[in-house]
């Protein structure tokens, strides 16, 4: 079947050869049992990597195979105990990493699984939502601008469908598709005008058509084979990572050569050393870094996901962190997308409209007196004409509360402002089912950004035609000849036009967005002859509605937020320049001193003007999304990092070409979340700024573990190169270095990698993309505590030694001990960039039990008899413990004395 020349069928012939139904699509049931037969619509994944081989690759690393080296050489001499611990040590590292890697691919599954397209299909005579993974050949599928084709389609009725075809036939422009048959026996894929293929993008228009191919049947799995599985996304901060793993690993070799051979030249054993090298080496080296931020990175994502932030892209994470600038859109991201029609304007007066959302229940009001609109004809036509003229649907949607206090919900299907249409009218007793009971629909000219304007033609029983026309205003006007004006249908003459231009203009200031109504009668005798310039000609100027999308509740706090943050909030609306303005100062989101400016007035600007003017400028009114490309390029010149929010196909190239896109979850297109790296599933702006404190608030636990992991590692290499150049015993066997490796450096820098964010965190300017990660004095921080801690160690060692120089065990298990706990207390002056007397040290929950638990294990090591011979160490009692708390606490307490101060 997958062979068949399907552009060459007849649409008749189609229903017989995929026994399927063009009216009412398939039964659930058969859509189930070729679900069955056929399989999931979705390709081939690449191969994924063995468990197995995932967990033997993490013995890969060089210094790793160094130590299994060290290991096998340790049995070999006899030393069964310190190779049985080295490998036990070794291997539970590797468990870690594991779990970490494993941890981290599942939490990237999850993202892409959340952000898998879906279909409109017709099943059992209804239109459905269902998984693009669930369409099965035969399925009836409604595809219009925007949608991804989820599979391969013969095309049954087109509507102006262009379809972007650039990913499988090359073809750079939209091509324009067609329900006509094909004769010709061979020709391209681009030329097969009446299909659709699985992977391309219709951009504009609509059609329906037939499933013939899904899957790795469709010509997309065709090629499939040459479409190697996606790599994993290495972020600029994991680049820079990588490149300082490849630093620290060189000079941790070299240092911990110089301490073997000072070791060595001062009479140390030579395997002994040799064991001491390895193991220093491999502690010196954060071999974890890699697999912690991977891990971090993830965890971060989710909890994004529970702040209804879905990331596409891990780079865009880091990049948060740096945006300075946001370019939203209003409609249903600063405001709440719930279109209320609250006043109206016909028959010369204005009329007032309660209620609110989508409850259709209301009263109209005029001069403060409730009007009948069973008695009022032009008000019924005018709600009549409004319900015709639409596309969308209101529907209950579920009910609430008690038996007693149950509430229903309605909900909108489709268009907003459609949908506010369809409520004012209900509130009337207009309902679209009743009236499209008694007309029949014939044609429509479908609304389009140029024409600005949509109508259908309609038929009634008794044949008697009519055209029915929404749009805006000052559009409509001009093809209105004209006018219901006070109980009469009257020419429009330039007075009353007149009148009408202001009454558009005083609703647009108080921030009402305006859609006017009209109508013509069509004689019976038009017939065919009709073209769409003469049918929107001639019309009857009815009235308008002036609605109001309400902003969020939470948007203003969150602008607010931004703000102190030194993010500039800007407003990029299709929407009136004084209604955009209007909503801009109801959220605080527009200074004194700030600019609203149209895209005729950008239009007009050279682009240097614009660069100099951009700035300013708070508010976009009026403008294309050729125009939202201009905007971002423009910010990007004067040095901003700019998130910008779309959702429409054209918003693409603007979202793709500003360093954090953001589509809409619920009403942004497939394009426009392909080219996104952040999708908000609630549309709304506030969940920007908790993604941008969520961005900032991972960067800084990355911050915050590098510090713990690299002035750790200093303080080892320091305390052992400095008792070498001294001429001491070693104060760590080559077992304790391990130990301190395995259990200080894993679950406290991962409990750092999820810490809470700080109180300022919305309260300082955006990072400079460009810094390193040792900026604002981090290098300096990792060099000072590292240097404390390892002298404080070999303080602690020197002074129990001098104390009773013949048990050198004792002092080693001194200093062993002083290290891990200086560690332990350390972790928390890493959770500030300020000092540990910053924060409450008991907020972080994960951190305490992680601190706990190396306490445990450091506390079995000691006291547990099996494990101190194995580790060299005896029990120490309560006058040890104060000795070793005293010099622990020395790096953390000292270096947060001075800010303790200016407290």
């Amino acid at each position: 079947m997958n062979n068949r020349k399907w552009y060459r069928e007849e649409v008749a012939r189609l229903e017989q050869v995929l026994h399927t139904d063009l009216n009412h699509g398939l039964t659930w049931k058969e859509a189930k049992r070729r679900l069955n037969y056929f399989g999931p619509n979705s390709l081939k994944e690449g191969k994924k990597i063995n468990p197995f081989f995932q967990f033997l690759n993490q013995f890969k690393d060089f210094m790793v195979l160094v130590l299994l080296v060290a290991t096998l050489i340790s049995g070999l001499l006899g030393e069964y105990t310190d190779a049985i611990t080295i490998i036990a040590i070794v291997i539970i590292n590797a468990v870690l990493g594991f779990v970490q890697e494993f941890r981290a691919e599942k939490s990237l599954k999850a993202l892409k699984d959340l952000t898998a397209p879906n279909a409109h299909v017709i099943r059992d005579g209804k239109l459905q939502e269902i998984s693009a993974n669930e369409v099965v050949p035969g399925d009836l599928v409604y595809v219009e601008g925007g949608d991804r084709i989820p599979a391969d389609i013969r095309i049954i009725s087109s509507k102006g469908l262009l379809v972007d075809e650039s990913s499988l036939t090359g073809e750079s422009v939209p091509v324009e598709k067609t329900n006509q048959m094909i004769f010709n026996d061979q020709i391209s894929l681009g030329d097969q005008l009446n299909m659709l293929f699985m992977g391309t993008m219709a951009t504009r228009g609509s059609c329906q058509g037939i499933v013939v191919a899904t899957g790795m049947d469709t010509e997309m799995g065709r090629i499939a084979h040459l479409i190697e599985s996606s790599e994993e996304i290495q972020t600029p901060l994991q680049q820079r990572l990588e490149h300082l793993g490849k630093v620290l690993v060189l000079l941790a070799i070299l240092l911990t050569i110089a301490v073997v051979v000072t070791g060595i030249s001062h009479g140390q054993n030579a395997y002994q050393m040799f064991l001491t090298g390895v193991s220093l080496a491999v502690a010196a080296i954060p071999e974890g870094l890699p697999a912690i931020v991977t891990i971090v990175l993830a965890l971060g994502v989710q909890r994004m996901i529970k702040r209804r932030a879905i990331v596409r892209k891990l780079p865009s994470v880091e990049t948060l962190g740096c945006a300075t600038a946001i370019c939203s859109d209003k409609t249903g991201t600063l405001t709440q997308n719930k279109m209320t029609v609250t006043k109206i304007w016909l028959d010369g007066n204005e009329r007032f409209l309660t209620g609110s959302g989508y409850e259709p229940k209301g009263e109209f009001v005029q001069n403060g007196k409730k009007i009948d609109i069973k008695n009022d004809l032009f008000t019924s036509r005018f709600l009549e004409l409004s319900v015709m003229c639409n596309h969308a649907h209101l529907i209950k949607k579920k009910e609430k509360g008690s038996f007693i206090n149950r509430k229903t919900e309605w909900e909108v299907v489709g268009d907003p402002t459609e949908g506010a249409l369809l409520v004012a009218a209900a509130k009337g007793g207009v309902w679209r089912e009743q009236i499209l009971s008694k007309w029949e629909f014939i044609e429509e000219i479908p609304f389009d950004s140029e024409r600005k304007r949509m109508s259908v033609i309609l038929k009634n029983h008794r044949n008697e035609m009519m055209v029915a026309v929404k749009g805006a205003p000052d559009v409509i006007l001009e093809h209105c000849t004209h006018i219901v004006w006070h109980g009469k249908v009257v020419p429009l003459t330039p007075p009353i036009k007149f009148h009408v231009s202001n009454k558009i203009t005083q609703f647009a200031e108080q921030a009402l967005r305006t859609l006017a109504i009209a109508y013509k009668e069509i004689p019976r005798s038009s017939g065919t002859g009709r073209t769409m310039q003469n049918i929107e000609e001639n019309l009857v100027f009815v009235g308008f509605h002036g609605m109001i999308d309400p902003p969020r509740k939470e948007v203003s706090q969150a602008i607010l937020d931004c703000k102190r943050a030194g993010i500039k909030t800007i407003m990029i609306t299709g929407d009136h320049q004084k209604t955009a303005e209007a909503i801009a100062k109801q959220l605080g989101m527009f200074p004194p001193n700030g600019r609203t400016i149209s895209g005729v007035e950008l239009d007009q600007l050279s682009d240097k003007e614009f660069l100099q003017a951009a700035e300013d400028i708070y508010v976009y009114a009026r403008v294309s999304p050729e125009h939202k490309l201009r905007i971002v390029k423009a910010l990007q010149s004067k040095g901003h990092v700019v998130a910008m929010t779309g959702d429409g196909v054209n918003d693409a190239p603007a979202i793709k070409a500003s360093d954090i896109g953001v589509s809409m979850g619920i009403t942004g297109t497939d394009v426009a979340k392909e080219a996104s790296a952040l999708v908000l599933s609630d549309d709304n702006f506030a969940t920007i700024k908790a993604a941008i404190e969520e961005g900032r608030s991972i960067y800084d636990n990355i911050r915050k573990f590098i510090r713990y992991l690299l002035a750790s590692n200093v303080g080892e290499i320091l305390v052992m190169l400095m008792a070498m150049v001294a001429g001491l015993p070693l104060p760590l066997v080559p077992i304790q270095i391990l130990w301190v490796n395995l259990v200080t450096d894993g679950l406290p820098a991962m409990a750092l990698g999820v810490d809470q964010p700080e109180k300022d965190t919305m309260n300082r300017p955006p990072r400079n993309r460009k810094e390193s990660i040792f900026s604002r004095g981090l290098g300096w921080k990792i060099l000072s505590r590292g240097f404390l801690i390892g002298l404080s160690t070999l303080a602690a060692f020197v002074l129990t030694l001098q104390s009773d120089p013949e048990n050198l065990v004792k002092a080693q298990t001194m200093a062993f001990t002083t290290l891990v706990m200086a560690q332990l207390i350390h972790v928390f002056d890493c959770r500030s960039e300020r000092s540990v007397f910053h924060r409450n040290p008991l907020q972080n929950k994960m951190l305490i039990l992680a601190v706990i638990s190396s306490i445990v294990l450091l506390l079995g090591v000691l006291y547990v008899e099996g494990l101190q011979p194995i580790f060299r160490t005896v029990p120490l009692n309560l006058t040890d413990w104060g000795f070793v708390l005293f010099f622990a606490a020395i790096p953390t307490f000292f270096a947060g004395l001075p800010h303790l101060f200016k407290k």
